[in-house]
């Protein structure tokens, strides 16, 4: 007989979704469905998402992690999955666009976060199956001071994940089974079988997340938009990246500091530089210089430093005017 197999929230854990498969003994008859959240803060995203393309008889639902990456919300975890799929990410994410917000079948009901019991499931908020920000608040609304699944009394089970049960999954009446048991922070993974609802589960080889955190932060920093930042906003930015656990990326972070100190100290020599450029060129040579309105502003008399630092307001612009100049200015640290 034919099962379903349902596994709790995977997070880019491939080796332990690899093993959990083998150990729950699933074959290719076997029915394999994900809660969601496939993919954020464990070390191979790519991997666990081409399992669940390629393999035949397989379905993922909609989880809140995937939804950000199709709403091009990336906070940290999802600029990390985006630079490890690399140029897989589009694809990926034309993939996830498709997924369901729920999974339904004789023998089970399944989806991410959660559900209002009584409610058709084609009838629930996308946001709180999914478990986004707005769906959890509708959530607590809802059931103030309590669970969801506290008020489930259908005989068929209900599957879903989100919400870290801890290192065991959570199980109420043989019929309520929350699966996410923290494969990313070094805990389990876990899936349940059915109908026989049996549970199978595998240990996490590490805190992966700790280490992604780390590992990934130094690239994660390089793709941030330095260039164009106004100069309040590169010290904000440095500031809170400050606290990270990678000696790279603090190196890293502390050479454009003072990367960026270096380039607001030549503003008196761009302002120089262009006093002697337009000392020197005529009106129809200032009008075809790269630099002409701080040319004609230099020639007007109304250049210095300050007016310099008016106008480069960020490194960017700063790079641009002293290559027009002629002055040297350090890239990027790369």
């Amino acid at each position: 007989m034919a099962r379903t197999v349902v596994v709790g929230d995977i997070h880019g854990c491939h080796d332990e979704l690899t093993a959990l498969l083998r150990r729950a003994g699933l074959r290719p008859e076997d029915l394999l469905v994900s809660v969601g959240d496939l993919v954020d803060r464990g070390p191979a995203p790519g991997a666990v998402v081409r399992l669940f393309r390629e393999r035949p008889n397989s379905v993922a639902v909609m989880g809140n992690h995937e939804r950000k990456h199709v709403r091009g919300i990336l906070s940290y975890a999802q600029e990390v999955t985006r630079l490890q799929l690399g140029g897989d990410y589009a694809d990926a994410v034309g993939w996830m666009r498709t997924l369901p917000y729920f999974f339904e079948n004789e023998h089970v009901r399944v989806v991410h976060a959660a559900l209002v019991p009584g409610v058709p499931l084609a009838g629930q908020p996308e946001e709180l199956l999914c478990g986004s920000t707005s769906g959890a608040r509708e959530l607590a609304a809802r059931f103030p001071g309590g669970h969801w699944h506290d008020h489930y009394s259908d005989a068929k089970p209900v599957v879903f994940g989100h919400h870290v049960a801890g290192p065991e999954p959570l199980v109420r009446d043989g019929r309520v089974f929350g699966l996410d048991t923290g494969a990313c922070h070094g805990w389990n993974l876990t899936a349940l079988s059915l109908p026989d609802r049996t549970l199978y589960a595998v240990p996490a080889a590490a805190d992966h997340w700790a280490a992604v955190r780390r590992d990934w932060q130094l690239p994660v920093l390089r793709t941030r938009p330095w260039l164009d930042l106004a100069w309040p906003d590169l010290e904000r930015a440095l500031a809170r990246a400050a606290p990270t656990p990678s000696v790279p990326a603090r190196e890293w972070l502390a050479a454009v500091a003072a990367w960026a100190e270096h380039l607001r100290s030549l503003f008196p020599a761009l302002a120089a530089a262009a006093i002697r450029a337009a000392g020197g060129s005529s009106p129809e040579q200032l009008r075809r210089h790269p630099a002409a309105q701080v040319l004609f502003q230099a020639r007007g008399g109304r250049l210095d430093a300050a007016a310099v630092a008016r106008r480069c307001v960020t490194p960017r612009r700063v790079l641009d005017l002293a290559a027009a100049l002629s002055v040297e200015a350090p890239p990027l640290p790369s």
